[in-house]
C-alpha cells in the first residue's frame, strides 16, 4: 500500500546538513496533511548519534544504513539502497535536499523507478492527495506549479525555503540492510579539499556584494565575512560580470540564504535577489543611492559609500575583539 513521506538525509562532516533538517520539517508538514507517517533515511559509516536528531524535527522513524562501504559518498551505492527501501516501504513522496549530491541521487532514483522528478523546489502543497511542487524555470523568470507523474513522487527542496521547526516525534531508529548491490564504478581514491570557508547556505552571517562593489574590490567584503565567521555572497550582476563564481550567487536563480545577519553591499535590490535573502533575521543594506530598492526590505539602511562604511565596521569589530 502506497503511503507516507520518505526524506533522504545528507551528512556533512559526520553531522546532518542543515538542508536535511529543513527537508524533514517540510516532510513532517506534508505527512501530517496526508495523515501518514514520515520516515527519514540516513546512510554512512559509524553514524553515531546522527539519527535521533531527525526525530526532533518530526521523523516518526529513522532508517539507518550503516556500512563501511558507505564511508565515502558513492551515488550508485546510495541510489541502490534508496530504491531497495522504496520497494519495501512504498512511500507516496520522496524528498531530497537540492544539493549536488541530492540532485544526483534524485535523478538516478527517478530514472530507475521510471517516475518524474521536480528539482530545486521552493514550495509544496497537497492537492487531491498528490504532491504539487513550485519551482523557478526559465532562469527564474517564471515560477511554475508542477504535478509530478508516477509513484513515488520525487522532488528536491532548496535550502532555506523551509523553516526549522521542532516537532519531536518517536524518531524510532531502525537499522536497515545496506543493499549496495553490484556496482559498476569502483572508488579507487578520494581526495578531499579541506576548506576553512563556511558554506554559503549554512552560514549564520553573509556579506554580499553587487554591481556597486566592482570587479577587484571584494577583498574588503571577504575580510568582514571572515571576522564574522561567515560567508561571502553576490548578486547576479556580480556573477554575470565574472567577479564572483556562480556558487556565490544569492537569489531566485542562485542560492537561498537565511542567516542571522545579511549585509548587502552595493546591491540594488532586484526582486530576483531579494527572493533569495528576504527571510534573513536581520538585513543591513549599504548603498550610496537613497532610492535603491534594497532599502525597502532592509532593517537598517546606510546611505553612504560602502568603501567607507565596511572598513569602519571592520575596524570596530577588531576593536571590540581586542
Amino acid at each position: 500500500m502506497v503511503q507516507g513521506v520518505l526524506v533522504i538525509a545528507e551528512l556533512l562532516n559526520k553531522g546532518l546538513r542543515k538542508i536535511s533538517s529543513e527537508a524533514v520539517c517540510e516532510g513532517r508538514r506534508l505527512a501530517s496533511e496526508l495523515g501518514e507517517q514520515l520516515s527519514a533515511v540516513v546512510m554512512g559509516n559509524q553514524l553515531g548519534d546522527v539519527a535521533p536528531e531527525l526525530g526532533k524535527y518530526g521523523a516518526d522513524r529513522v532508517l539507518v544504513a550503516d556500512d563501511a562501504n558507505l564511508a565515502s559518498f558513492q551515488a550508485e551505492a546510495q541510489a541502490n539502497i534508496i530504491c531497495d527501501l522504496i520497494d519495501k516501504h512504498e512511500p507516496r513522496i520522496v524528498l531530497f535536499g537540492a544539493t549536488s549530491q541530492g540532485k544526483e541521487l534524485a535523478a538516478r532514483v527517478a530514472a530507475r523507478k521510471q517516475v518524474g522528478a521536480a528539482m530545486e523546489c521552493t514550495g509544496f502543497a497537497i492537492e487531491d492527495g498528490r504532491l504539487v511542487a513550485t519551482r523557478p524555470v526559465y532562469g527564474g523568470r517564471v515560477i511554475a506549479k508542477v504535478d509530478i507523474h508516477g509513484t513515488p513522487q520525487i522532488a528536491t527542496i532548496r535550502g532555506n525555503v523551509a523553516k526549522l521547526v521542532e516537532d519531536a516525534r518517536a524518531g524510532e531508529v531502525m537499522a536497515v540492510e545496506a543493499a549496495i548491490g553490484t556496482l559498476k564504478v569502483e572508488l579507487l581514491e578520494e581526495q578531499v579539499e579541506v576548506s576553512s570557508k563556511v558554506e554559503l547556505t549554512e552560514a549564520d552571517y553573509v556579506v554580499a556584494g553587487g554591481r556597486g562593489v566592482g570587479g577587484e574590490n571584494f577583498g574588503v567584503l571577504e575580510e568582514l565575512a571572515s571576522l564574522l565567521g561567515g560567508a561571502v555572497g553576490a548578486s547576479r550582476n556580480a556573477v554575470d560580470a565574472g567577479w564572483r563564481p556562480q556558487s556565490d550567487q544569492v537569489g531566485q536563480t542562485g542560492k537561498v540564504v537565511s542567516p542571522k545577519l545579511y549585509i548587502a553591499c552595493g546591491i540594488s535590490g532586484a526582486m530576483q535577489h531579494v527572493a533569495g535573502m528576504s527571510t534573513s533575521d536581520t538585513i543591513v543594506a549599504i548603498n550610496n543611492d537613497p532610492d535603491a530598492l534594497i532599502f525597502k526590505v532592509a532593517d537598517y539602511c546606510i546611505v553612504d559609500d560602502l568603501f567607507a562604511v565596511v572598513p569602519a565596521i571592520i575596524k570596530e569589530i577588531g576593536t571590540q575583539k581586542g
